[in-house]
């Protein structure tokens, strides 16, 4: 009761300062007065020819320079002031990363009241520091309301890696030390490449794609009802490099680095008048080598065994991937897409470990060298199919998608017990292996009402099937070899199928905006476990509100509330239920009563630009039920092996704010910080008795980039992550540098990277679990100082090519053209 007053007493305060910000930035509203007009226009990026969306638009008085009103764009960059007297004006147009846009002279008559500005193109911030040349660049990270867009162009301290160093820099996110992505502390989350879900689990999928590939990626942790509601904590969305400028531009990237890693990747697009195609390749092999300590005590009767490990490890492997794609312009208003993607990845672990065991009571004492080896390793394929329709009106439009993926993954593991003479006593060998098909069939519909306001609504299909074998060989020292064992040999068959509808409403009431929306859902699943008469099978109807506001002050302060539900479903392995030797003290099995998760999501958020810095403020709050967690009891009483499986446990709470800080100190440095502090509770019955945890939580990451004249940058970042608790126990806290030189060569069609991961040596972690019977200690620490060095060669680059001229641009007045490619 204790923590649930102070939760209700926090939530208060806090939206009680949101409310206090809100009165005293509002201004009182004197009233239409007579003969009022307004002001409209479009704000566009003269860069890539997109609309630039919440673009700051202020206009002031001619006469007493004063703040009359102001407002941001929406997502086609439009915007609309109203209430406007007949006067002299002074239109100024501002967005971080972009030079400030103005208008001197804005004359509304009485007669004359109503102008329509038309396209307005804004450019890249472009600086001058002293007699050197400094271009202008979007910072590391973009705040936008409903989520965060991370440059990863601008993150060269991760440029040889993956997908997954990327998100170590990225607001929201959390990385431990073995790779496992989280998103504000969940390791649920849907993870989408160029807005399409993943075939690969979210974790194996970031591992596949490389740094360089990648232009943005965009986190949003409340989203709208026209996503799927999957993921407790919300989405990662990954945006791949494509050009769509004329001509031919390409990307080469390779890189080599210590402990045997090294990559390569390149990326080629050919851009006609009506037709435009990429194609891309990637390769790589990383190795992450470490020390693994173990420590574990299980309790029987009046005994206490103990069992310490300690050893070397190994963890990675390679990954490659190709992708491509074709868009045709079938006429003004029609664009057909085509695009496919392959894949394939081998990674595991590799370790040899010193064992000692001994009782207490007891005298003896045992030692022996165990050696284990597992692989993941397999191949995938998605084919994607796209049409868009635009109509006359500007924001109407029909598009249909069509997505076909398969992947093909096995699992193997190996756990060997050696005496002093190197002889086997004791040998597990097990695999797991098992196709999977999906289907997605998507038809959305945008229709513009009443000026701001817009209707979109849609349908969805989801089919997936997979089928999984696994079996389990044991080490016969009669026959010197391994021999199956029946008793652990399954089969299961998983089908889904989902059906949705979504239904959003959004407008705007002068500076107020707001959508509602809401989904249906209707899912069927069913289990079979081949050979035996057992199956299981869920049905059920879901509804999935949400609903998003903002408001923008006239100073281009801006202000945002959210609620959404969401769902975790439950996961085929999950349910299987049968024992799964993992090695020989550890054994894993499914739940097939699990239910899914269901969450409640709230946000609110604050940001404020000032010159070309931006604060960012956001609390939140979480609320899962359900809960699903990864559990641990001794399988059998009488011995010392522990059983993982996964229950529905009960309820957690995430509680807390997020601080974001972009600043400029001077033209040569640019500085991110970000802060998340939260109060985590989870709470529930398990095994019988009921269990209450809590921990306070936090995290801080800062990005320095230094720009030494225009083709050296020094990019230095920090990453700290506080322990937390589980319902057995608590993950221990994480803290990591990272430094990278980079050098621009031949105006930028070469350059030259070095990059050093974990200046400090100080990456490792540890997680703890205790229960009735058990005790257990894990702790990992990888080898400091990874060093890499990458090269990059950009063939007809034509994006730098436009920076360059970037200031020659007047911004004059165009007529506005309609887009060429899907948002």
């Amino acid at each position: 009761m204790k923590n649930r007053d102070n939760h209700t007493l926090i939530l208060l305060l806090l939206f009680s300062w949101i409310s206090c910000l809100i009165e005293v930035q509002a201004q009182p509203n004197p009233g239409n007065p007579i003969n009022t007009g307004w002001i409209k226009g479009f704000v566009f990026d003269s860069k890539n020819d997109k609309p630039v969306e919440y673009a700051n638009v202020v206009l002031y008085s001619k006469r007493t320079q004063e703040q009359v009103t102001g407002t941001i764009t929406d997502v086609e960059g439009f915007f609309h002031l109203t209430d406007l007297r007949p006067g002299m004006y002074i239109l100024e147009i501002k967005f971080i990363g972009f030079d400030a846009f103005t208008i001197d002279t804005i004359l509304l008559r009485p007669n004359k009241n109503e102008i329509n500005l038309g396209r307005i193109d804004i450019t890249p911030d472009i600086l001058a520091m002293k007699s050197v040349e400094v271009f202008g660049e979007k910072p590391i990270i973009e705040f936008q309301i409903d989520k965060k867009v991370i440059n990863v162009s601008k993150q060269f301290t991760s440029l040889s890696g993956t997908a997954v160093d990327v998100l170590e820099n990225v607001p929201s996110v959390s990385v431990d030390i073995e790779g496992n992505v989280s998103l504000r502390g969940s390791g649920s989350f849907n993870l989408l490449i160029d807005g399409r879900p993943s075939v690969l689990d979210p974790n194996d999928a970031l591992q596949t794609i490389p740094a360089s590939s990648i232009e943005n990626i965009e986190i949003v942790t409340n989203p709208s009802a026209k996503y799927d509601p999957d993921g407790v904590a919300g989405i990662i969305n990954i945006i791949t490099k494509k050009s769509d400028k004329s001509g031919i531009a390409g990307l080469v990237n390779v890189s080599t680095g210590t402990f045997g890693n090294y990559g390569g990747d390149f990326l080629i697009n050919i851009q006609k008048k009506k037709i435009g195609y990429f194609i891309g390749a990637d390769y790589g092999y990383r190795n992450m080598p470490g020390n693994f300590t173990s420590k574990k005590r299980t309790y029987y009767s009046d005994t206490t065994s103990y069992n310490n490990t300690y050893g070397d490890s190994e963890w990675g492997g390679n990954s490659m991937g190709l992708r491509g794609g074709i868009d045709m312009n079938l006429s003004e208003a029609d664009l057909l897409r085509f695009s496919f993607r392959y894949g394939g990845r081998g990674h595991g672990r590799n370790s040899e470990n010193d064992y000692l065991l001994w009782t207490d009571p007891g005298n003896d004492t045992l030692q022996y060298t165990s050696k284990s080896e597992s692989e993941r390793s397999g191949d995938f394929y998605s084919v994607n199919l796209d049409y868009r329709h635009k109509f006359k009106k500007e924001g109407h439009e029909l598009s249909t998608q069509i997505d076909l993926s398969r992947r093909n993954m096995d699992e193997e593991s190996l756990s060997e017990q050696l005496d002093e003479n190197g002889v086997i006593n004791f040998g597990q060998r097990s695999a797991e292996s098992g196709p999977g098909n999906r289907l997605r069939y998507n038809l959305d519909y945008v229709l513009p009402i009443n000026g701001d306001d817009k209707i979109e609504a849609g349908y969805q299909s989801r089919y997936s099937l997979s089928e999984d074998s696994n079996t389990m060989d044991y080490w016969n020292a009669d026959s010197n070899a391994y021999i199956p064992d029946l008793n652990y040999s399954q089969a299961t068959e998983y089908t889904r199928a989902i059906q949705s509808t979504y239904l959003l409403y959004a407008g705007k009431i002068g500076n107020f905006g707001y959508q509602a929306g809401v989904r249906g859902e209707y899912t069927y699943q069913f289990i079979d476990l081949t050979g035996s008469d057992s199956s299981f099978y869920f049905k059920d109807w879901d509804f999935y509100p949400t609903l998003h506001t903002s408001y923008s002050f006239n100073n281009g302060q801006q202000i945002m509330a959210s609620y959404t539900r969401r769902i975790e479903r439950v996961r085929g392995w999950y349910l299987e239920p049968f024992i799964t030797y993992m090695d020989a003290y550890n054994v894993r099995r499914g739940n097939p009563d699990l239910k899914p998760e269901y969450i409640d999501s709230y946000e609110s958020g604050y940001q404020k630009t000032f010159g070309k810095s931006l604060f960012s403020v956001e609390a939140y709050y979480r609320v899962t039920n359900n809960k699903i967690e990864r559990v641990q009891t001794l399988y059998k009483q009488y011995d010392d092996i522990i059983l993982h499986t996964y229950d529905n446990i009960g309820k957690d709470y995430s509680f807390g704010t997020e601080t974001m800080l972009t600043l400029f100190p001077v033209q040569w440095w640019n500085l991110n910080l970000m802060g998340n502090i939260y109060n985590y509770r989870v709470k529930g019955v398990l095994y019988g008795e009921p269990f209450d945890e809590s921990s306070f939580n936090w995290g801080a990451r800062v990005n320095n980039t230094f720009r030494l004249g225009k083709s050296t940058r020094i990019q230095f970042s920090g990453n700290y992550r506080s322990a937390t608790v589980s319902a057995q126990g608590k993950n221990g806290d994480m803290f990591f540098t990272n430094l990278a030189f980079k050098q621009d060569f031949l105006n930028r069609k070469f350059s030259a990277t070095m990059q050093i991961r974990d200046l400090f040596g100080t990456a490792a972690h540890f997680h703890k679990n205790e229960g009735p019977n058990f005790y257990s200690y894990m702790k990992f620490e990888r080898q400091p100082r990874m060093l890499s060095f990458t090269l990059t060669y950009n063939i007809n680059n034509y994006k730098t090519e436009r920076e360059r001229k970037g200031d020659s641009d007047n911004g004059d007045f165009e007529e506005e053209n309609g887009g060429s490619g899907f948002e």
